[in-house]
């Protein structure tokens, strides 16, 4: 695995303790805790590589970070969704959020991830055939989800609004939207990763996380990751639906 101390994006870190072992995470965190620890004081004889509060930074595989971003887009579209109910109720709110959450999925979703995809993950697969047909529907979606997503960014605003068949065509974008990129994520996380990985080689994939590095860090400096994650979050915060509990049944 490619361990760069410049590169923040494509890590995370992850609590290590008795309870994650129990667990079995998989990540084969002992190790991990090890080799954090090199360079430093050998820990005393009464302590494990699994101590509970020891934190160990672990790089994400380029295809987890892929679905990563599979799930800050499913975030934009619980904000697509409250949007709508409120449009469809009449509510008073302001309508950029909507433009703003429109303008993450231009700039995250389709010009950064998708075009990450066609580069990189699409052409490899259909160098050796595999998955022609999921590739075909995968790449007219990309191409539909851009018009709607223009559409979003257009009519979201106060003056469009008020007025009942612009409106209309504003939820009716962010409906279709989310009823095509919700399965699109998921063929994706479960049938298109899947078939990558088996096609190809280790350093090959060692070599997507390095393209995949270079590709964002031109594009948009550091910490894109994270950056658009606190857009989100302002934008579910706006609309009252920042926290977890609140999706929970009564």
């Amino acid at each position: 695995m490619i361990r760069d101390e410049t590169k923040s994006r494509r890590r995370f870190l992850t609590g290590v303790g008795g309870a994650g072992a129990a667990l079995g995470l998989g990540f084969g965190l002992g190790t991990l805790a090890k080799a954090a620890r090199r360079g430093h004081a050998e820990p005393s004889a009464d302590r494990t590589d699994l101590d509970a509060g020891v934190w160990v930074e672990v790089e994400d595989t380029p295809l987890e970070d892929l679905m990563r971003e599979h799930a800050v887009l499913e975030r934009v579209l619980l904000v697509y969704e409250e949007g709508a109910r409120r449009l469809d109720a009449g509510a008073d709110f302001a309508p950029e959020i909507l433009a703003k959450a429109g303008g993450i999925v231009r700039r995250y979703i389709e010009d950064h991830h998708e075009r990450d995809e066609e580069t990189h993950i699409f052409p490899r697969l259909e160098q050796i055939g595999a998955e022609l047909d999921l590739l075909k529907t995968l790449r007219e979606q990309h191409a539909a989800g851009r018009h709607l997503t223009s559409d979003v960014i257009g009519l979201a605003t106060l003056a469009t609004v008020r007025a009942a068949p612009e409106r209309a065509r504003l939820v009716g974008a962010m409906r279709l939207f989310i009823r095509m990129y919700r399965p699109h994520a998921a063929r994706e996380n479960t049938v298109l990763f899947p078939a990558f990985r088996k096609a190809v080689s280790e350093k090959e994939y060692e070599n997507l996380q390095r393209a995949l590095e270079k590709s964002e860090h031109d594009a948009f400096g550091d910490h894109l990751y994270e950056t658009v994650l606190d857009e989100v979050r302002g934008l579910e915060g706006a609309l009252g639906i920042g926290e977890l509990a609140g999706f929970t049944p009564p």
